[in-house]
């Protein structure tokens, strides 16, 4: 169940509350430690989401994952989540706590998905010219592998999506033989 204008508000009052103690970034790091676990582990995730389980349960199995390895805050602020009834909300709000945090220090996400694995160098690389040809100053490259590309890349920055892929060139060539523009001209 999403719902994130709830995920934004309260992602919202650990980040105020985070900056009021200077703990922002520690705060931020926390918000990946616990993203990165509900992406991994699906079970994580359907516990949090279990109506089954009570809230005491699911703080003691929460503590037993993160022990001492989140801050106070961060802790505190799982635990509340958990007492309200609103832990299912926890991955959401972890990820609109990430995507605040990056507002405020001005980084941009860019993500790439190519069909083999980048290695860091050409990781570097990319971000060097991005820095270069646009603007941006900081910049959290995101990079995945979908081997149905073939080859090439694509390219997502905000709202602009560049698409240099095998496969699209593949679905154009489709395109334009289905079309058969030149079987009619022929006629």
């Amino acid at each position: 169940m999403q719902n994130p204008r709830l995920a934004s508000r309260y992602a919202k009052s650990l980040i105020d509350m985070a900056i009021e103690t200077n703990q922002l970034e520690a705060v931020y790091w926390d918000m990946q430690l616990l993203q990165a676990v509900c992406k991994s582990n699906p079970d994580f995730t359907a516990l949090l989401r279990s109506p089954i389980i009570k809230a005491d349960k699911k703080e003691k199995i929460f503590r037993a994952i993160f022990g001492d390895r989140l801050t106070l805050l961060s802790a505190k602020f799982s635990e509340l989540l958990m007492q309200k009834g609103r832990e299912l909300f926890l991955p959401e709000i972890a990820g609109a706590v990430i995507r605040q945090y990056q507002q405020i220090q001005h980084i941009r996400k860019i993500k790439i998905t190519t069909a083999v694995a980048v290695d860091d160098s050409l990781k570097a690389d990319i971000v060097k010219h991005i820095r270069a040809e646009t603007p941006l100053d900081k910049v959290d490259l995101e990079a995945e592998v979908d081997d149905s590309l073939i080859g090439g890349f694509v390219l997502e920055m905000e709202n602009t999506l560049f698409d240099a892929s095998i496969l699209r060139d593949l679905k154009d060539i489709r395109q334009q033989f289905d079309k058969n523009v030149y079987v009619r001209n022929i006629r």
